[in-house]
C-alpha cells in the first residue's frame, strides 16, 4: 500500500513539473513542492521500518523534479533577458547607480544583471541541495554533472545573446539614421514621426545613442561579466581545470570586443560625412587660392573651425563612452588626414593646380598646429598619411616655383613674404629647391606656431593637459626632417608611390 501510494504521489508530481516545463512560468510552489519532497525524504530516512526502496523513490523522485525546475529557471532566465533587451529607454544612470563605472550606461544592463542574479540564486539553492544527495548515489551524482553543464551553458548563452541583442539594437540605430537622413535628401521638412515619446532625460539623438550602445557593451564586457561569471562559478565549478575556466572568459571577452568594435565602427562611419565636410571647408571653401596666396600671418579661422568640429565629437565621447575616447579620436584623426590626402589628389587639377611659396607655408604651419593638437591621438597610420600629404604638398609647391620662375610673364604676381625667395632665385639663375620651400615653412613656424597655440589654447585645452611655450614642438621638427630625407632620396616619386582612393575609416583601425 505505502509503494501505490509513492507511485501515484510520484507520477502526480512528475507530470504536473513536466507540464510546466514547457511554460514560461515560474511559481513559488515550485520550490516549495521540492522542499517537500526533501522533508518526506529525511522523514522517510529517520524511520528505521521505511522500506529502503520507497526512500530511494523519493531520493529520486526529488532530483528529477529538481533538474525540471533548473532548466526551468534556465529557459526563463533566456527568454526574460531576450524579452528586455529590447525595451531600451536611452535614460544614462547615475554613477551611483553604475558603481563609479566610467561607462555611461542605460538601465538595460542593470536590468539584466537582476535577471541573472534571481535566476542563479535559485540555481545554486537547487543544486547545493542535489550535491548532498549526490553523496548518497552514484546516479544522482552524474545526473548532477549533466545538470551543472546545462546551467554553464545557460548562463554563458544568456551573457553571449544579451550582448548580441545590443549589438542588433546599434545596427537598427544606424539603418533608421540612414532613412532619415534620406528623407531630407528626398525634401521632406520634418522626419518619421515616433512611434513614442521618449522619456524625460532620455537620449534622443541617434550618435549619442550608438555611444550608449558601445558604453552598455563596454560595461558587460569590463565589468559585469566578470563579476556575475565570479560569482556564480562554483555553481558549476567540477574538476575542469583552470585553464577550461579562463577559456569560458576569454571566449566570452572575445565576442563582446567584436561587437564593440562593430558598433564603434558604426559610430565613426556615421562621422565621415561630418569629416569629409570640414574637410572640404578647410582645403577648398576657406576663402584662399592656393595659387596666389596671401602672407602666412598665423593659423586661419578655417582651421579652428575644423577643430571646433573634433571638440565636439571628443565632448561628446567623453559624456557617452570615456573609455573609448582615445581609441575613436584615433580613428576619426587617421580619417581626417585620408580625408586631406584625397582632396588633394580629387582636386590637384581644379583647385591645386598651383601651390606658391605662400600657400606651402601656410599648409605646413597649420598641419604642424593639428599635429602638435591632436598628437595624443595620432595613429602611426595616421602619421604615415601626414607624411604623405606632406611630401605631396611639397613637390606641387616646388613645381609651382619652378614653373613661376622660368616663365614670370605668364605667371600671378607673387605675394609679400615669397617675394624675397624668388627675387634670389631668379637673380641666381637658378630654381627653388625643396630644402629651401622646407627652411622657409619651418621658419614661419618657428616665429608663429607657439603664439597660435596660445592664442587658441581655451579652443582646443580639451586635447591635451598643457601646451609647451618655450620651443617648437619636436613633432614638428621631426615631420619636417622625415620629408626632407625622402626628398632627398634619389628617384622619390610622391605620386607614384601612394594610391589615394576616398577617405575610408575602416582601411587602418586601431585594434
Amino acid at each position: 500500500m505505502l509503494q501505490s501510494t509513492l507511485s501515484a504521489y510520484e507520477s502526480e508530481v512528475q507530470n504536473t513539473f513536466r507540464d510546466l516545463e514547457e511554460s514560461n512560468i515560474i511559481c513559488p510552489y515550485m520550490s516549495d513542492a521540492i522542499k517537500e519532497i526533501s522533508k518526506a525524504c529525511q522523514a522517510f530516512e529517520a524511520k528505521e521500518s521505511a522500506p529502503s526502496v520507497a526512500v530511494t523513490a523519493l531520493h529520486n523522485l526529488q532530483s528529477e523534479v529538481t533538474k525540471v525546475y533548473i532548466l526551468r529557471l534556465c529557459s526563463w532566465m533566456r527568454t526574460t533577458t531576450e524579452k528586455i533587451s529590447t525595451d531600451e529607454s536611452w535614460v544614462p544612470v547615475s554613477i551611483l547607480e553604475r558603481n563609479r563605472s566610467p561607462y555611461t550606461i542605460s538601465s538595460l544592463p542593470l536590468a539584466f544583471r537582476s535577471i541573472i542574479t534571481f535566476s542563479m540564486d535559485q540555481i545554486n539553492l537547487m543544486i547545493q541541495s542535489l550535491r548532498n544527495e549526490a553523496m548518497k548515489s552514484e546516479d544522482i551524482f552524474m545526473q548532477l554533472q549533466e545538470i551543472q553543464e546545462s546551467v554553464r551553458l545557460a548562463f554563458l548563452n544568456c551573457l553571449l545573446n544579451f550582448a548580441g541583442q545590443l549589438g542588433h539594437t546599434g545596427n537598427q540605430l544606424l539603418d533608421e539614421y540612414n532613412r532619415e537622413s534620406l528623407h531630407f535628401q528626398n525634401g521632406h521638412a520634418e522626419p518619421e514621426e515616433k512611434s513614442s515619446d521618449p522619456l524625460p532625460g532620455s537620449i534622443v539623438d541617434p550618435h549619442r545613442q550608438l555611444l550608449m550602445v558601445i558604453s552598455n557593451i563596454g560595461y558587460l564586457k569590463d565589468e559585469l561579466a566578470h563579476e556575475l561569471y565570479s560569482k556564480y562559478r562554483r555553481t558549476w565549478q567540477q574538476p575542469r581545470g583552470k585553464d577550461e575556466e579562463d577559456g569560458d572568459m576569454q571566449d566570452l571577452i572575445t565576442s563582446f570586443s567584436g561587437l564593440e568594435e562593430n558598433v564603434l565602427e558604426q559610430y565613426t562611419w556615421a562621422k565621415t560625412n561630418l569629416i569629409r565636410t570640414v574637410g572640404v571647408n578647410y582645403l577648398l571653401e576657406g576663402g584662399i587660392q592656393w595659387g596666389a596666396a596671401p602672407t602666412v600671418k598665423g593659423v586661419r579661422d578655417a582651421a579652428v573651425e575644423l577643430l571646433h568640429t573634433l571638440v565636439a565629437v571628443h565632448a561628446e565621447v567623453f559624456a557617452g563612452c570615456k573609455p573609448l575616447l582615445d581609441k575613436t579620436l584615433g580613428i576619426l584623426v587617421e580619417g581626417l588626414m585620408d580625408t586631406f590626402l584625397s582632396l588633394f589628389h580629387e582636386n590637384q587639377d581644379k583647385d591645386f593646380t598651383v601651390l606658391d611659396v605662400n600657400g606651402f607655408c601656410q599648409l605646413m604651419l597649420e598641419l604642424d598646429y593639428f599635429e602638435t593638437i591632436l598628437n595624443p591621438y595620432f595613429t602611426h597610420e595616421a602619421r604615415e598619411s601626414l607624411k604623405t600629404l606632406q611630401g605631396v604638398l611639397l613637390e606641387k609647391a616646388s613645381e609651382s616655383v619652378t614653373e613661376t620662375i622660368e616663365t614670370p610673364s605668364h605667371s600671378r604676381r607673387p605675394t609679400r613674404g615669397s617675394d624675397d625667395v624668388l627675387q634670389d632665385e631668379r637673380q641666381q639663375g637658378t630654381s627653388v629647391s625643396p630644402d629651401d620651400l622646407i627652411a622657409l615653412a619651418q621658419q614661419y613656424s618657428s616665429e608663429l606656431l607657439q603664439s597660435e597655440l596660445e592664442r587658441t589654447r581655451i579652443n582646443t585645452a580639451c586635447f591635451v593637459e598643457s601646451i609647451p611655450l618655450d620651443s617648437v614642438p619636436e613633432s614638428a621638427k621631426a615631420a619636417y626632417a622625415s620629408f626632407r630625407g625622402s626628398m632627398d632620396s634619389p628617384g622619390r616619386d610622391f605620386r607614384g608611390s601612394q594610391n589615394i582612393g576616398p577617405a575610408s575609416f575602416s582601411k587602418h583601425r586601431r585594434r
